[in-house]
């Protein structure tokens, strides 16, 4: 009896010292068999120390003062040709990347009612891993202070845009981060988009290989705070286009320059008071389309760029094959 009172004891405590959204975390299944153990760890990592993981990596935390100039003594060891530093950025942005999404399309994968798996999107999510859209408890959203804004001395503000969309991620989120972090809505969701797109931030679907292999997160970006967006500058190619690319009308345009100026990539410049697009850059978030008060812009599909990630056309398209439709 004492050895089974000590046992049901330390039950209790590992059951206090573990919270119940870690145990689904870790217990959770994924469409990837034999899917790694550390990328769990990794992820369990990244979820609870969001703001030290997304700090040191952007340079911006106290630590990473000391991390850098660290982990340079130990790359001199072997110096990296130019090649190997560019594999090195593609594997990265391979399990780790984001998506752009027009507003509509942001507030639809926000306002799905239902769960879904929708399985490997290899065409829409142009990467070797992280590209899947399985939503359990679609309607449970956290409002996370963003990681990367919180970072900076001199933020763009409201902090909380950060969107965690589904369990066990956002009961993750909520039980670890009770004081950087909020349950909303669908439509409270939706609302934090609209404000953010009035803002000029783009917003990104973000995918994962340590968060199960997945899409866990609407971030709402701002070239200023991003990290992504600024590894995304120095070559790391982890932002896919959302499939569209701007369109520039000149007739009606005043020349007012409010579409280049509101261009968080960089792909809008002015040529005699009319808008030059760079197709390359450009990532097709549309925040330039509303900033056009002539209405001289609008947004295409474009056959070179991935297909966008239009939530309700492949939920139907996944109930058609279901049902046996070609």
């Amino acid at each position: 009896m004492g050895f089974w009172a000590i046992d049901v004891r330390m039950k209790k405590l590992v059951d206090k010292l573990i919270k119940p959204s870690t145990r689904a975390f870790f217990s959770e299944k994924t469409g990837q068999p034999g899917y790694p153990l550390w990328d769990r760890v990794h992820g369990y990592i990244y979820g609870r120390w969001p703001y030290l993981y997304i700090g040191v990596g952007t340079g911006r935390h106290p630590i990473a003062s000391v991390i850098k100039p660290l982990w340079k003594t130990l790359t001199r060891v072997k110096r990296k040709s130019e090649e190997e530093r560019s594999r090195a950025k593609i594997r990265f942005a391979q399990g780790y990347h984001g998506k752009a999404l027009p507003l509509e399309e942001a507030i639809k994968l926000v306002r799905v009612e239902q769960s879904i798996n929708l399985g490997d999107l290899e065409q829409v999510i142009p990467y070797s891993r992280a590209r899947q859209i399985i939503l359990k408890n679609p309607q449970h959203i956290a409002a996370l202070e963003c990681p990367c804004r919180s970072s900076r001395e001199n933020p763009c503000l409201p902090l909380d845009v950060c969107l965690i969309v589904g369990d066990p991620f956002a009961s993750f989120i909520l039980e670890h981060h009770p004081g950087r972090s909020r349950k909303i809505s669908g439509s409270e969701a939706a609302e934090i988009l609209e404000s953010e797109h009035k803002r000029g931030h783009v917003h990104h679907a973000f995918f994962k290989d340590a968060m199960l292999d997945r899409f866990y997160a609407i971030c709402n970006c701002c070239s200023c705070c991003c990290g992504a967006m600024k590894a995304q500058r120095n070559g790391v190619p982890m932002l896919a286009s959302s499939g569209f690319t701007v369109e520039a009308d000149p007739d009606g345009c005043l020349g007012c320059a409010a579409c280049a100026e509101s261009c968080q990539f960089g792909a809008i410049s002015m040529d005699n008071d009319r808008p030059e697009i760079n197709e390359e850059l450009c990532m097709g978030c549309g925040v330039c389309v509303d900033r056009c008060s002539q209405e001289c812009l609008s947004l295409r599909r474009h056959a070179g760029k991935c297909p966008p990630l239009e939530i309700n056309r492949l939920i139907q398209r996944q109930k058609h094959q279901s049902a046996g439709g070609i």
